[in-house]
């Protein structure tokens, strides 16, 4: 179930609130766990037993930790061995099928992998899994007691297809006791409102223009249809994913949970570091957490830090799918950041913060082709295209795609710098009669929202796949 659908915000969700709004204290967290199963057996039913017994493993599995580490021992053989499990699992769903078809084409073989829909969000449950093992393994956290709040946890619905990655030391505190306050619940609802219409207005309609040139034949690519392509993918992302960050953050606190903000307009960034350290922030913070400190991070020396680096970066890529594409981009993101941090920081440090800013957006700007292209050859292929490698300048085909989506870059490009937000917060804080208009706005945001998700084909989230 999206969150885009009609039928999340008009019979799910409200049905949700209702649930946990009557019940007594004692029974809220029971409600929000069924709910949350709901929503993830809406998806893939066939798998909501596998997710019970995997919550159950964890359970016994923490329970075990903390049984070791009380009677004086490390405990490191169940967390290694249940460490193990996920690997296994994630494995068999994300990657079984890329591992036999590069088997056949390395060896000539024939083998058959039999295609199984993926567990919706498998990706992000089995890293907060993960989380859950490291943090009571390093006394972050006490292991969980009451198998229904560590349920929730697992499975609370705003965050379990595609994230944020809420670390258990961070959300176990809030599990026994998150209180709804008017304020958190109206700003959450607002939040939710400006994610919905980021994918609403802005990411699946600058999917139309991007997925009508990724469509086209290579040879009929021109380079400022390989520009314009490469752009509407790169705002069509940030808005997809940012927005459904903002809708999950926002139910969450709806329900009296407070997670941190997962992007920070990493378009305004002037280095490729200060990029990823605003995109997709949980999931750096989880990399950084869980392999790059307990594997020594920069402590250690040059060549120990280098090879952290790389290791982070090949874990990322493979992570966001089974493809070679993903691989590379997670090697091409792992060298940049070498080169910034050992060959090249003096030399950018002395560059204009305009021209700092500019290179990083193209180096993104080629980062996306490999993250959106089915292979290395499709990739290099754009990227050749983009640099006038083979094809014209401008064509006919690129004139008309940017003459119907050029209002639309100018909305997103202003939409993903902070201007329009700090405005806004500081306009609700200073004036009433911006408060009253404010919600004026929003109503207006939700209709319109309404309108297209009634006439639009359904667009799932670009990170389901994850």
């Amino acid at each position: 179930m999206a969150f885009s659908t009609l039928v999340f915000p008009f019979v799910f969700l409200p049905v949700s609130l209702i649930l946990y709004f009557v019940l007594p204290k004692q029974l809220k967290n029971a409600a929000l766990v069924v709910c949350s199963l709901v929503f993830f057996a809406w998806g893939t039913p066939e798998y909501l037993v596998l997710m019970v017994l995997d919550i159950a493993f964890h359970y016994f599995a923490g329970r075990e930790l903390a049984l070791q580490k009380a009677r004086g021992r490390s405990g490191r053989f169940v967390l290694v061995s249940s460490v193990l499990v996920n690997l296994l699992l994630l494995g068999f769903f994300k990657y079984y099928g890329f591992l036999v078809d590069n088997l056949n084409a390395l060896l000539g073989t024939a083998l058959r992998a039999r295609e199984l829909p993926m567990p919706i969000g498998v990706s992000f449950f089995t890293f907060s899994l993960l989380s859950y093992l490291f943090d009571v393994y390093r006394d972050r956290a006490p292991a969980a007691r009451n198998v229904l709040d560590f349920s929730l946890y697992v499975t609370f619905f705003p965050k379990l297809v595609s994230g944020p990655i809420v670390q258990y030391a961070e959300m176990e505190p809030q599990l026994r006791d998150h209180p709804v306050t008017r304020e958190g619940f109206g700003s959450g609802a607002r939040l939710f409102l400006i994610g919905l219409a980021k994918k609403v207005l802005l990411a699946n309609t600058l999917g139309t223009t991007f997925y009508a040139l990724s469509a086209l034949p290579m040879t009929q690519l021109s380079t400022l249809s390989a520009w314009l392509g490469a752009v509407c993918y790169a705002l069509m992302l940030y808005f997809d994913f940012s927005g459904y960050s903002d809708m999950a953050i926002g139910l969450a606190s709806m329900f009296g949970f407070r997670f941190g903000k997962n992007f920070d307009y990493p378009y305004v960034s002037q280095s490729i570091t200060e990029f990823w350290r605003r995109w997709h922030i949980s999931l750096g913070a989880w990399f950084r957490d869980y392999v790059y400190i307990p594997c020594g991070g920069s402590r250690a020396g040059t060549v120990r830090t280098i090879a952290n680096l790389l290791l982070v970066w090949l874990l990322t890529g493979i992570w966001h799918g089974a493809n070679w594409t993903f691989l590379l981009w997670g090697v091409y993101y792992g060298i940049l950041l070498l080169l910034e941090k050992f060959v090249l920081r003096r030399a950018l440090e002395h560059l204009p913060g305009l021209l700092r800013h500019v290179l990083t957006l193209l180096l993104v700007l080629i980062g996306w082709v490999f993250f959106f292209s089915s292979s290395p050859a499709a990739a290099f292929g754009w990227i050749g295209r983009m640099f006038g490698s083979g094809s014209a300048l401008v064509d006919a085909t690129a004139k008309y795609y940017l003459a119907g989506c050029w209002p639309l870059l100018l909305v997103g490009a202003i939409g993903s710098f902070p201007v329009v937000s700090h405005v806004g917060t500081n306009l609700l804080r200073r004036s009433k009669a911006w408060q009253a208009f404010s919600v004026v706005l929003f109503l207006a945001l939700l209709l319109l929202c309404i309108a297209l998700m009634m006439n639009d084909t359904y667009s799932t989230f670009l990170y389901f796949q994850f």
